[in-house]
């Protein structure tokens, strides 16, 4: 590409090695979540959601364990304002939950905040002012003692003002940002608040290091977390607090990476939705935690009634194959992920193995809401037999004989492929039952009557060429005495090479079927029969395989 030569990277390196983060595998615990949704969500759409929606979300969240909520910035309008007094007002703020609200370091707007918050129960108040070099040097023409002047000026000030406050608050502070910062100088400044804010192991201090704009790979904000939560004043009594964002692409490994680091807190939004490419997506952090046995302390075991409030409200989609939430993210197209996802499961059942061990998919569906038919098993013109046969023996009870699986898998990919779109598991019900169930178009059967003596007699009444016949044969067993009459009636010779049957205790208590494999010279035809005698059913697939043979 051209240009790539004014581009240099913008990021400060900590001043000492910071990789302990490297020893650890896996977040052990669950932070403490902040959703974001009510104020970076909100403020990214393009038709900011209405007073009753937000109120509507905000219920959503408490509903998933939400703890710490973000409801906006209550000085910056009006309807900010009007939300903040709504929840207040209507006492809808359950007493285990905290809300947090917004500030800059300007006067006039943390006195309107502080009415905004008069009869709160449980508030965060959290100042924020912008610290990178091209902030100082383009936006604010600062020096750094300038700049901390605005945030030590905005502290004092809240300070001052939570004295005459109602309720239990607590304060937090962003160097707006971080990334860009020189990490000395970030340091500095959070130390600095932290001298006016004095927190204590009652009154903690959250100090959050905001990936404004991503401007590293994940390693660089994880060394950069871990040199500023070894440095900081008053460390035991602060809560570090993680806030990123998705410019490259990075803002799930960059919190995950930054909880190894010393990170205590996650500020984020449901599915990531956030301003430019969007704030981490919480939803796959937490599911990332779950997978790995580690309880998230957040509810997402219904992940499609999550996905739908949150498109009602909010007008934005979840990307079908986003972690966890998209609609497709579970769905094996592909015959061999099928074929091994339905062996995983079969040896799930057989093992009674209550670790989740299946191939292909790091989470059970079933605990997020999912279902196996219709999320994961798809079927198109890719999919193979094991995802057919998987289909049509869980959802319907049909165990299909292996070749048979083969076969009918071949039929439905045809179907699928000549009309290029997925097939419905009812459409591949109703294309297995016309193709090899009952199937009478040339000799139907009509009724029977065995007798025993040496071998095994029968009388078979049949249908053909529009007349009714009996016709007799015999052999060593039921289905061969039918068999040698109809070789005999219709001329023809094959070798019956398969024959299963099971009653059909997923589709009806009363019922059977039977599977026929019968070899005509190089080449296997199918039948299948269902009755509610299993050997009806038997005679039914022997002449549903005969019929099925063309002439």
């Amino acid at each position: 590409m051209r240009n790539f030569t004014k581009y240099q990277k913008s990021y400060f390196l900590p001043p000492e090695q910071c990789t302990s983060w490297m020893q650890k595998d896996y977040i052990s615990s669950a932070p403490i979540w902040c959703s974001v949704d009510l104020r970076d969500g909100n403020q990214s759409l393009i038709v900011p959601m209405s007073l009753e929606e937000k109120v509507e979300f905000f219920k959503l969240l408490v509903k998933l364990g939400f703890k710490e909520i973000e409801v906006g910035f209550p000085a910056a309008s009006d309807t900010e304002y009007e939300f903040l007094r709504t929840l207040i007002e209507k006492d809808l703020i359950p007493d285990d939950v905290t809300i947090q609200v917004l500030t800059q370091s300007r006067e006039h707007i943390i006195k309107k905040t502080f009415e905004a918050l008069k009869g709160v129960k449980h508030a965060i108040v959290h100042l924020y002012n912008s610290t990178s070099v091209a902030q100082r040097e383009q936006v604010f023409k600062k020096s750094k003692k300038e700049i901390i002047d605005i945030a030590v000026s905005g502290a004092k000030l809240i300070e001052e003002y939570a004295k005459h406050a109602d309720g239990e608050l607590r304060f937090e502070y962003s160097p707006e940002s971080f990334t860009g910062t020189e990490m000395e100088f970030a340091l500095e400044i959070c130390n600095e608040v932290l001298d006016i804010f004095k927190p204590t192991d009652k009154k903690p201090v959250i100090i959050n290091l905001p990936v404004t704009v991503s401007v590293s790979m994940p390693h660089v904000y994880a060394s950069q977390v871990e040199y500023i939560s070894k440095n900081l004043k008053y460390r035991d009594n602060v809560i570090l607090s993680i806030h990123t964002h998705n410019d490259r692409g990075c803002a799930v490994a960059d919190t995950e990476l930054a909880l190894l680091a010393g990170g205590q807190r996650v500020e984020g939004t449901l599915f990531g939705n956030g301003e430019r490419t969007g704030n981490v997506d919480i939803v796959t952090v937490a599911l990332n935690m779950f997978s790995q046995g580690v309880d998230p302390k957040l509810n997402f075991e219904n992940i499609p009634q999550t996905v739908e409030f949150y498109e009602n409200v909010t007008g934005m989609k979840v990307y079908e194959r986003q972690p966890y939430s998209g609609k497709l993210v579970f769905a094996a197209f592909s015959g061999s992920h099928q074929d091994a996802i339905a062996k995983g499961m079969k040896h799930r059942e057989e093992t009674s193995d209550n670790k989740w061990t299946v191939p292909y998919l790091p989470i059970d569906p079933k605990d997020i809401g999912r279902e196996y038919e219709g999320d994961v098993i798809r079927i198109n013109s890719q999919s193979g037999k094991g995802g057919i046969g998987y289909l049509m023996e869980t959802r319907f009870g049909y165990n299909m004989p292996a070749k048979m699986r083969e076969n009918f898998g071949y039929i439905v990919k045809g179907i699928s492929d000549r009309e290029h779109r997925e097939l419905m598991p009812d459409e591949i019900y109703d294309i297995f039952q016309k193709t090899y169930v009952n199937i009478g178009d040339k000799i139907k059967l009509i009724d029977y009557h065995f007798t025993r003596g040496e071998n095994i007699s029968v009388i078979v009444t049949v249908e053909a060429n529009g007349k009714t016949v009996d016709i007799k044969g015999t052999g060593n067993g039921r289905l061969n005495a039918v068999s040698n009459a109809v070789k005999e009636f219709l001329n023809i010779n094959y070798t019956i090479v398969s024959y299963t049957e099971h009653a059909l205790s997923e589709h009806s208590t009363s019922q059977a079927i039977a599977y026929v494999g019968l070899k005509i010279y190089d080449e296997v035809i199918w039948g299948a029969g269902i009755n509610d005698d299993i050997i009806a059913a038997s005679i039914m697939a022997l002449i549903s395989a005969i019929n099925r043979k063309q002439p």
